[in-house]
């Protein structure tokens, strides 16, 4: 298994929920500051894409085309595209308009998604954190839709909805005989939230995501799971009980 971070940028996040690129980490905007990295986990069956990062283009490609490109990786090998949860900057990279039309950015994938994530974000018109306008293309792609609380794709991938950051959020396990990769989403972002335990107002369920991660964090230590950190500027990955 390799696991390679898609790194967009660090940005900071206003409270309209706009994402501006930081050109220094200590941009004194006193704005919420966070990482944008999808990840990229390569193994024996699968070009498997964890969420997939903010609209935008970058030396003429979309943003995620030019974060695999850097990787050495072509679109069309992504085989397979795990959501967590319907936040813009986890699903914008998902694909772009051509007039009314939602392009896919990876043609050869297939979208893993929770039904009832997607029916939840299609009901917050009002809400910033949303582009509703693409969510409700995203049935034009190719959609395996999850319905179950837990379950498992293909011999490697498993996933669990825990709730937690937002109302239907779910996380995954991809392993093998010799390593698992977890990834939290945003219910463990950054390594921080790890070191201090605390029950974050921002999250739908504060409580549930910190008895979550207290959870991971005891398995992850006995099992040696390797963790993915969607949001943190300086770590992408840790090894826990290494």
């Amino acid at each position: 298994m390799k696991i390679i971070p898609l790194k967009e940028g660090n940005y900071s996040v206003n409270k309209q929920k706009e994402f501006r690129l930081l050109h220094t980490v200590a941009d004194p905007t006193g704005e919420l500051k966070m990482a944008v990295q999808p990840f990229l986990v390569i193994t024996d069956k699968d070009y498997i894409l964890l969420d997939t990062g903010l609209a935008g283009q970058v030396n003429g490609k979309p943003l995620i085309h030019e974060c695999l490109s850097q990787a050495g990786v072509a679109p069309e090998q992504i085989t397979k595209v795990l959501i967590s949860h319907l936040h813009k900057d986890h699903i914008e990279g998902i694909g772009e308009f051509d007039g009314k039309t939602l392009k896919p950015h990876f043609p050869n994938a297939k979208v893993y998604l929770q039904q009832r994530e997607y029916e939840f974000a299609l009901e917050q018109t009002n809400n910033l954190s949303y582009n509703t306008a693409l969510i409700a293309q995203i049935p034009t792609l190719k959609v395996a839709w999850l319905n179950a609380d837990k379950g498992q794709i293909g011999d490697d991938i498993f996933f669990e909805v825990t709730g937690g950051h937002s109302l239907f959020h779910q996380v995954f396990w991809i392993k093998n005989q010799t390593q698992v990769a977890f990834y939290g989403a945003d219910n463990l972002p950054q390594q921080y939230y790890l070191k201090h335990q605390v029950a974050y107002k921002s999250n739908t369920d504060g409580k549930r995501a910190l008895e979550l991660r207290q959870r991971w964090q005891k398995s992850g230590s006995t099992e040696h799971w390797t963790i993915l950190l969607y949001h943190d500027m300086e770590q992408p990955l840790i090894h826990l009980g290494a």
